[in-house]
This record gives C-alpha cells, sequence and structure tokens, in this order.
C-alpha cells in the first residue's frame, strides 16, 4: 500500500509540472486536438523519465544495500527543494506556450519538462517500486493533469501556473524525507 501512495504522490508531482506548462499553454489557446497531442507527449515523457531512473535505481539499489532508502529519498528531497527555489526565482523556461507550433518544438518542450524525472525515477528505483505499476500511475496522472492544465488555462490567468510549479516541489521533497524516514 505504502508503494502506491508513494507512487500517486510522485505522479502528482510529477504531472503537476506538466499542469504548470499545460496552463501556459492553455493561456494562449489550442484546438481540441492539440490538446490531445500536448497531452500524449507529454504523458509520454513524463512517464518515460522515471522509468528509466527506476530502471537505473533498481540496478544500483541492490549495490547500495540498506542505504539505498536514505540515498533515494534524500535525491527526491534534494529535486523537491530544487524544484521549489526555481517556482520561486521564476527560472523555468516560459517558451512552453510556443510548442504548438509543430510536433519537434513540441517533443522539445516534453523532453525538456522531464528530465529532472531521471532523479525522481532513480530514487523510486531504490525502493524497488514495480515498473509496471510506476508507468500505469505516472503515466494516467501526468496525462489527466495535463489535459486538465490545458482546460484551466483556457480559463484562468498565470497565477495558477506559478503555484502549481511550487506545490510539485513541495510534494516531491515531502515524498523524499518520507521515503528516507521508511514510512513510505
Amino acid at each position: 500500500m505504502a508503494g502506491i501512495v508513494s507512487l500517486l504522490l510522485v505522479g502528482l508531482s510529477v504531472g503537476l509540472g506538466n499542469f504548470a506548462a499545460s496552463i501556459a499553454i492553455g493561456l494562449s489557446g489550442v484546438t481540441q486536438s492539440l490538446r490531445l497531442r500536448i497531452a500524449l507527449v507529454f504523458g509520454l515523457f513524463e512517464t518515460g523519465m522515471p522509468i528509466v531512473g527506476l530502471i537505473i535505481g533498481h540496478q544500483v539499489a541492490n549495490k547500495l544495500g540498506g542505504n539505498a532508502s536514505l540515498i533515494g529519498g534524500a535525491l527526491l528531497g534534494l529535486m523537491g527543494v530544487y524544484l521549489i527555489v526555481s517556482s520561486l526565482r521564476k527560472t523555468d523556461d516560459k517558451k512552453v506556450s510556443k510548442a504548438s507550433n509543430g510536433w519537434g518544438k513540441l517533443l522539445m518542450a516534453g523532453f525538456s519538462l522531464s528530465i529532472d524525472n531521471l532523479i525522481i525515477g532513480f530514487g523510486l528505483g531504490t525502493r524497488h517500486e514495480s515498473l509496471w505499476l510506476a508507468a500505469v500511475v505516472i503515466g494516467a496522472t501526468c496525462i489527466t493533469l495535463s489535459l486538465l492544465g490545458l482546460e484551466l488555462g483556457r480559463r484562468l490567468n498565470s497565477k495558477v501556473e506559478e503555484y502549481s510549479e511550487l506545490m510539485s516541489g513541495v510534494i516531491i521533497m515531502l515524498v523524499g524525507v518520507l521515503i528516507g524516514l521508511k514510512i513510505l
């Protein structure tokens, strides 16, 4: 049960990054077909990167032994701090709203938003989380939050985007602490 809770929290946190980017794109207005392309690309990248990290984490965890949870939790906690600082400093690249100008730019936006998820996946991999369960939970969460962000972006202002990035960092940091303390 703790594994599913940690995956849901990580899926939520990873998905909140997509949510923020989707709001930015949604603010500029998008068609229904573009919404589906954005959700698909963001979902694939946001699911794929943690999965690669999970695979690497599984392999390294055996070598780390009893310290694997502590190291994985610390990495997640540090990633959370990074996301919080990045959100507060507004250092994220806001070129994402230009992603609607073709597949190439959309793929680059998806990749750039998900590269830090390798570390998140690695942190989970040190706990030997199920690869398939992680793929389903993280993927479904990311796609759902991307679609929701696009719709909300169409209706709301940019303040929601700012707070979702901050919330993502807080959740990842919390998951890292809970994993490090072996609560999750």
